[in-house]
């Protein structure tokens, strides 16, 4: 095959092929890992070319700008997204930091979706205030009326879709159509539909944010090379996150104990036709909205969960179970004081009839206590 032919694979034959030169390392079927930071080279001249090239992808000049681990794992997310060019960081939060303040400087203002995540707002809150950037959070659901918040001085408008804990979807090319007409910048956090479900470079952005959980700050080549094997298996892993948490999504409707389910990929989510038409499929994470309980109930629930974990972060093989609260989270669109407790579910790889039969446990608990504080126990 030649490298122009891989433009015609599908998402499934490129997890398995890009990013692989087996030929450059003696046959691996995947690189090797490469700890390396001095590069040697023969000639005077030699280096100064490869000083010259230091920013060309894919080009091992000094290992504080990478290793042929990591332009691998660059170059398979580029072919992935349909890209020029991926950068990898240490985790999800230095991605975030360092597209925004590649974009934005004093003085400069920053449009940033209401629904983002919790430390990405800190940042803004922060880092960002102290270096004069102004940050005004706008309605995940605006759509193209971000046209009229569009200042001289607007340098981005950042996306999350969905929204971290509450499970918007934004609708991008609305959204870039008036910010290009400007001339302002578009990033995306696409970290739930991955490159397999969302494609968002192809609908507007500019630029898209993943959070691989990844560690180091020029990312471990031992990480990258990880990275690398578990892409090989992303598509039949997503799969069964997509079902199970469907299932339980489904399954959790049922519940008197629920208010609402949050799932994009459910027909009664607000921004269902969104989804259906950006994306290809639904990660397994989602968000549950409980009836009014008391706080020891909802403890009582998540505290005996025998296979569901209680953590951040997600996307594991895994299942989690974490009780959320947007309320402090959001300015443009208030999350509403009479909700009740939120929690967050993302479906790992266990069995869902298990995973449901430990959910079952957990909602009897709720009702005992719940029922032994309201005297109907």
């Amino acid at each position: 095959m030649t490298l122009d032919d891989s433009k015609h694979w599908s998402l499934d034959t490129l997890l398995a092929h890009t990013g692989r030169t087996p030929g450059e390392h003696k046959g691996a079927v995947n690189p090797p890992v490469y700890h390396a930071s001095t590069v040697l080279f023969p000639t005077v001249t030699a280096l100064e070319e490869s000083v010259r090239k230091r920013n060309d992808p894919g080009h091992f000049h000094y290992g504080r700008f990478g290793t042929p681990t990591s332009h691998a794992l660059e170059q398979a997310l580029a072919r992935l997204e349909g890209g020029d060019h991926a950068l990898v960081l240490p985790s999800g939060v230095a991605a975030i930091s360092t597209t925004l303040l590649a974009h934005c400087g004093p003085g400069d203002h920053l449009l940033m979706v209401d629904s983002v995540y919790g430390p990405a707002r800190s940042l803004c809150e922060t880092l960002l205030r102290r270096l004069g950037i102004e940050t005004e959070y706008y309605d995940p659901r605006i759509g193209a009326g971000i046209a009229r918040l569009i200042r001289p001085n607007t340098k981005l408008v950042y996306l999350e879709s969905p929204g971290s804990l509450t499970f918007e979807i934004q609708d991008l090319p609305a959204i870039a159509e008036p910010a290009h007409r400007q001339g302002v910048a578009v990033a995306i956090d696409s970290t739930w539909g991955t490159p397999l479900f969302h494609t968002p470079l192809a609908l507007g952005a500019d630029l898209v944010i993943h959070a691989a959980t990844a560690l180091g700050h020029t990312v471990a080549a031992d990480d990258c090379y990880l990275a690398l094997r578990g892409l090989r298996t992303l598509s039949v892993r997503l799969q069964r996150h997509q079902e199970t948490g469907l299932t339980l999504a489904k399954w959790l409707q049922g519940r008197p104990e629920v208010a609402r389910v949050i799932h994009p990929a459910l027909p009664d989510h607000p921004d269902h036709a969104l989804w259906q038409r950006d994306f290809r499929g639904a990660a397994g994470l989602f968000a549950v909205e409980l009836k009014p309980c008391s706080r020891p109930a909802v403890e009582a629930m998540l505290n005996g969960l025998r296979l569901f974990g209680m953590g951040f972060s997600w996307g594991g093989f895994e299942s989690l179970a974490l009780l959320t609260d947007p309320s402090h989270l959001r300015d443009a669109v208030p999350w509403p004081a009479e909700a009740g407790p939120l929690l967050r579910i993302h479906a790992g790889l266990e069995d869902p009839a298990d995973l449901i039969a430990d959910l079952e446990r957990g909602f009897e608990r709720l009702r005992s206590v719940q029922g032994e504080r309201d005297g109907t126990a």
